[in-house]
């Protein structure tokens, strides 16, 4: 976990006993491909119709609308319907400008997806498509879309890679292109502060302060505590991070504030691979 102490930095309270350091972050950018929307279920179909689509209207999103920020964010957005998926995803949108989030494609603006989190580039993984409009994870909140309409300022960036955590089995799986380079025994959250199931992605790099680190970075997710009571409360702003851990007894245990501790060399293998915006599916 890290929490937001000052503007252009992200400066983590907690990793899981956690560090308290300024953070130096970045996001890759690359041309992207087209992911699809995938319905938890399927519905019985229409009559077919030979009208055509209906034309959805873009509403125009108030001055006032709140920013999507490290500690915040907006309610009124929908659950990520497919959050226990671990279909890989690949593309992700990165705002050339602060760009407007609706609820529902055509339906109403809840906040603005800004280019910058704390000086981090911001890369979001798409999730679906519907006439035009793109639905992305959202940093900052667990298991959460939102909407972006079409035509709005944003570029697109391929993902290659994807990180897959069981959390019962205390496996964290790294696939590139659909081909496994690498799997570690870990430690992840215990009973009382788990490790958020569902869809994530890397939200950037953190560097560590303390030798239960190992001497290594972290990498920041979008999640956040599910608990946050239980945590003390320098942690409850914090998010979930993947960092190392010096003594391999805890490789295997529940025991962290919901982060994941991994043994040095995966750690080494993922800061020197894994960009920003990699999504991370949690599963149980």
């Amino acid at each position: 976990m890290s929490r937001l102490l000052r503007p252009s930095r992200i400066v983590p309270a907690a990793l899981v006993l956690l560090v308290a350091v300024a953070v130096a972050v970045w996001a890759l950018r690359s041309p992207g491909t087209t992911t699809h929307w995938v319905q938890p279920a399927v519905r019985p179909s229409a009559p077919a119709s030979s009208a055509p689509p209906r034309q959805l209207v873009v509403r125009k999103a108030p001055r006032d609308l709140p920013v999507i920020s490290y500690t915040k964010v907006p309610g009124g957005f929908p659950a990520d319907q497919a959050s226990a998926s671990t279909t890989p995803l690949t593309e992700g949108v990165q705002p050339n400008d602060r760009v407007v989030v609706y609820d529902a494609p055509g339906g109403q603006p809840r906040a603005y997806l800004p280019a910058e989190i704390s000086g981090v580039d911001v890369t979001v993984p798409v999730v679906g498509r519907d006439q035009g409009w793109t639905a992305v994870l959202l940093p900052s909140v667990d298991r959460t879309i939102g909407w972006l309409a079409p035509g709005h300022d944003f570029s697109t960036a391929q993902l290659h890679d994807q990180l897959i955590l069981k959390r019962g089995d205390h496996e964290l799986t790294w696939l590139r292109d659909g081909v496994r380079k690498g799997s570690w025994t870990v430690a992840t959250g215990a009973s009382q502060t788990p490790t958020p199931l569902g869809r994530t992605f890397v939200l950037g790099r953190t560097v560590t302060d303390g030798d239960e680190y190992a001497g290594l970075d972290a990498l920041v997710l979008g999640a956040v505590p599910e608990q946050k009571e239980a945590l003390a409360p320098g942690l409850q702003d914090g998010h979930t991070a993947i960092h190392s851990w010096y003594h391999a007894s805890v490789f295997g245990h529940d025991i962290s504030n919901g982060c994941i501790r991994v043994p040095k060399t995966g750690q080494k293998a993922l800061l020197d691979e894994i960009p920003s915006g990699t999504s991370v599916s949690i599963v149980a």
